[in-house]
């Protein structure tokens, strides 16, 4: 745990705390969400002989809320001394996402506000907050997804921190896409369907996250929260006042073993809750754990791929035909026995757009090297799990070929 020191001035006085208070060794002081009524609560906190410290990751949007706090002064000619005296409200902290360009995007800081949100479903603004996470992805998987999915992809690909919050939000760009680009379903359904995809988990957000770095296999309490969590997700939307119903049944049954035949018609929601169970398989697959190695793409798209009955699944034949079967993120050897990621989707789904990071003999190379694998030369091999390529590959520099037009290839 990194700390951080705060002056007694940032605690608000008689609102629930944002952040735990803890001393110089990380001992808690105040939990998350307690109230300190009076300053004279504080001076009695301070006068055990401690210093008051907050988790650095707890911190950032306190940080990030005063320093747009001060910019704003600034801009709007403030004096010194009304900058100097600069403090925040309740309203500077409650936690706001803010639409950028997709190149602006800092995906870190978008799976910190995540967790932050999809952690505490009784919060009044749940679904507000919810609402704006959403919109933030449905914009960049609608006009950059490829650039979403290599995000995401390699986020779940490098850390288990916050691993809920990302899975959720992989699995909903995905479903996005996938209803966009390969079911053609109209806005309000991608709506129903995103929301569901982010708050399917809701119920066990923190169990996910602790079963994630967790070495042994779920205890028997743990797996009666797993079985149940589909049901007490939908009952803590309804608890804060969703009502949408293709939205509410995707959340119930998106873990229902129920095959769609062809002599009954199935309702939105249970397509909707078809096609986020196969995204939500395929990422957890491919997500590592401390317990476990994740499982070949190969393996994980062909478990997709098929339902039950080992027939063609609808929802998992849109979804790999919507991310491909080499997708942004993954690692591949091509032809040239050089090493790559995939930065972008091709004409079809076996010829995407790479980015070579380690060159035929195994070396890094200075600057990424664009390549086409529908040129025969530069063709596909094979993919390699992420964990064989001993390369810290930095997010930020593949984003932009991503974003490439055409035209740079």
């Amino acid at each position: 745990m990194s700390l951080i020191a705060i002056d007694m001035d940032a605690v608000t006085l008689g609102k629930p705390l944002p952040f735990s208070l803890r001393d110089a060794h990380g001992q808690l002081l105040a939990a998350k969400g307690y109230v300190i009524h009076s300053r004279a609560d504080l001076i009695k906190l301070q006068g055990r002989g401690v210093s008051l410290f907050v988790d650095e990751n707890e911190a950032i949007f306190l940080n990030r809320a005063l320093v747009s706090k001060i910019m704003t002064l600034v801009a709007g000619g403030s004096t010194l001394g009304e900058i100097a005296r600069a403090e925040l409200t309740s309203d500077d902290k409650d936690t706001k996402l803010v639409k950028k360009t997709i190149t602006d995007v800092d995906w870190l800081d978008l799976q910190y506000q995540a967790h932050r949100i999809l952690r505490d479903p009784r919060d009044p603004k749940f679904v507000a907050n919810v609402q704006a996470l959403f919109e933030a992805l449905f914009d960049y998987a609608k006009f950059h997804p490829d650039a979403a999915l290599l995000a995401l992809f390699h986020i779940s690909f490098s850390e288990l921190r916050y691993y809920s919050s990302t899975h959720s939000m992989l699995v909903c760009v995905m479903v996005l896409i996938a209803s966009r680009e390969v079911l053609g379903w109209d806005e309000d359904q991608q709506k129903s369907l995103g929301m569901a995809a982010l708050t399917m988990n809701i119920g066990m957000t923190v169990l996910q996250d602790q079963l994630a770095s967790q070495m042994s296999s779920p205890s028997p309490e743990q797996r009666k929260l797993i079985e149940a969590h589909a049901d007490h997700s939908t009952e803590l939307l309804i608890e804060m006042g969703v009502t949408d119903e293709g939205w509410l049944q995707a959340v119930k049954e998106h873990h229902l073993p129920v095959a769609i035949t062809t002599t009954e018609q199935p309702s939105v929601g249970q397509r909707m809750a078809r096609l986020i169970h196969r995204a939500d398989q395929f990422s957890a697959r491919l997500s590592p754990r401390a317990g476990r190695a994740p499982l070949s793409p190969a393996a994980a798209m062909k478990a997709s791929y098929f339902n039950e009955d080992n027939q063609v699944d609808e929802g998992g034949a849109s979804l790999i035909k919507a991310v491909g079967i080499y997708f942004p993120g993954a690692f591949v050897r091509l032809k040239t026995q050089e090493v790559a990621v995939v930065v972008r989707r091709g004409i079809n789904t076996s010829t995407p757009k790479v980015a070579v990071v380690l060159n035929r003999e195994g070396f890094p190379v200075a600057q990424p090297i664009l390549r086409d694998t529908a040129i025969k030369e530069y063709a596909v091999e094979a993919v390699i799990p992420q964990t064989s390529v001993k390369l810290q590959v930095q997010l930020k520099n593949l984003l932009q070929f991503a974003m490439s037009g055409k035209d740079k290839w």
